[in-house]
């Protein structure tokens, strides 16, 4: 009976053994746990919301600081329309903001904010995950970059300033080609496949392991480039790398000192990074929804604000050009979507002068020019499986309807 009891004991030592070195061990990685128990819930239906305000908090990333001075939104705060009109159909503009899980929603004309509102718990002070509309804000740096002449060009081959580019489907795409989409590069973008090459670079830019630089060099070329529009986040990730190599800064600093102290931002932003410290260029980059207006009012004024031009005026215009048959919206058989392509910029369909960017799950910053209308919106869209690429077309209608009800005032 005593032999048995020291076994016993023998047991439970180990067995305590055995539970504290765990216990150190998560101490000790406790970091590490976190970000992958976040990244592993980051889509959870129940918790887009939450998940989605101040991301950068939870995953490695860099500060984007603001500047002393800031540029000035004055408030002239109305109601929205009612209904707006979407495929022959009155529909609920209340509705449709609740339907999309918006966070929040603001309309503003030159400085003007003629509305916002916060939703789920938002609040002005809060930073949003922009995803994809990030892309666009990379194509204001690369404008920046060239007119500084740090890059010489569009028609350069990304090659000449990420020479490891060379092992991959790159080798002969220039900047043009990776700015339109139309890199010809082979690209997994489906968001809801596990495996998908998307979902395997945003691992990586929420530094679970492994540099989103190797996964690019890992990938082949399938078309032609320049012929073909498939959106593709890898294109924005080559603007990225391309930029950190040109200026020998990341890109956060360049953001910073080039963009978002010169605009006058109001809160500081932040790019996640990859485990290697290199910035999430495709979709990585949290700010406020007035931080967003402030930039679409900068583009709204041909990159000019604060007394100064902070994007080359040229390149503002050459970025919502179609100039090629690919790139033209509408039912196009050289491009994977109906809404045209500009240089990280969408550009629909129709009469109405105006180009967005657009993110998973409902991020939008719409530029109308003819109505000179700027409008955010951030979401937690829980049905962005399901019908996501429709809502998208549909936020475009949603749009234009508020800029035809509230442009025009000043």
């Amino acid at each position: 009976m005593g032999m048995i009891k020291g076994r016993k004991r023998i047991v439970v030592r180990v067995i305590l053994v055995v539970l504290a070195l765990f216990l150190v061990l998560l101490a000790l990685n406790h970091k590490r746990v976190m970000h992958i128990y976040h990244g592993l819930t980051l889509f959870e239906t129940s918790r887009l919301s939450e998940n989605f305000r101040n991301l950068d908090q939870r995953f490695p990333s860099v500060k984007v600081a603001t500047g002393e001075v800031v540029f000035t939104l004055e408030e002239d705060l109305r109601d929205l329309p009612g209904e707006y009109i979407y495929l022959g159909e009155r529909r609920s503009v209340s509705e449709f903001i609740e339907k999309t899980g918006t966070t929040g929603l603001l309309v503003a004309q030159s400085n003007h904010v003629l509305y916002e509102e916060y939703f789920n718990g938002y609040a002005a002070t809060d930073r949003m995950i922009t995803w994809s509309v990030s892309k666009s804000v990379i194509s204001a740096l690369i404008g920046i970059a060239i007119e500084e002449g740090y890059i010489n060009g569009v028609h350069d081959l990304v090659t000449d300033y990420v020479p490891s580019l060379s092992a991959s489907g790159y080798r002969d795409v220039t900047i043009k080609d990776v700015l339109q989409m139309s890199s010809g590069i082979g690209f997994n973008e489906d968001y809801f496949d596990r495996n998908s090459d998307v979902n395997q670079m945003g691992a990586r830019s929420l530094g679970l392991g492994g540099s989103l630089e190797d996964l690019i060099i890992s990938l082949e070329s399938e078309r032609t480039p320049g012929t073909y529009n498939q959106y593709v986040s890898s294109d924005t990730q080559v603007l990225g790398l391309i930029l950190r190599e040109a200026t020998g800064i990341g890109i956060a600093e360049y953001t910073q000192e080039k963009l978002w102290k010169p605009a006058g931002m109001e809160f500081d932003g932040y790019w996640l990074t990859d485990s290697t410290g290199v910035e999430s260029a495709f979709g990585g980059f949290n700010a406020s929804l007035r931080d967003l207006a402030r930039f679409g009012i900068l583009y709204l004024n041909d990159g000019f604000l604060m007394d100064q031009q902070i994007i080359p005026q040229q390149w503002v215009k050459d970025s919502i050009k179609t100039d090629a048959a690919h790139l033209i919206p509408g039912e196009n058989p050289n491009s994977d979507w109906v809404v045209g392509y500009g240089y990280q910029w969408w550009i629909p369909e129709g009469a109405e002068n105006d180009y967005l960017a657009m993110g998973i799950y409902g991020q939008a910053l719409y530029i109308n020019l003819d109505r000179g209308i700027v409008i955010v919106k951030t979401s937690a869209y829980k049905n962005y499986d399901m019908d996501g690429e429709e809502v998208e077309l549909e936020s475009i209608e949603f749009f234009r309807h508020l800029a035809l009800e509230m442009g025009n005032i000043y």
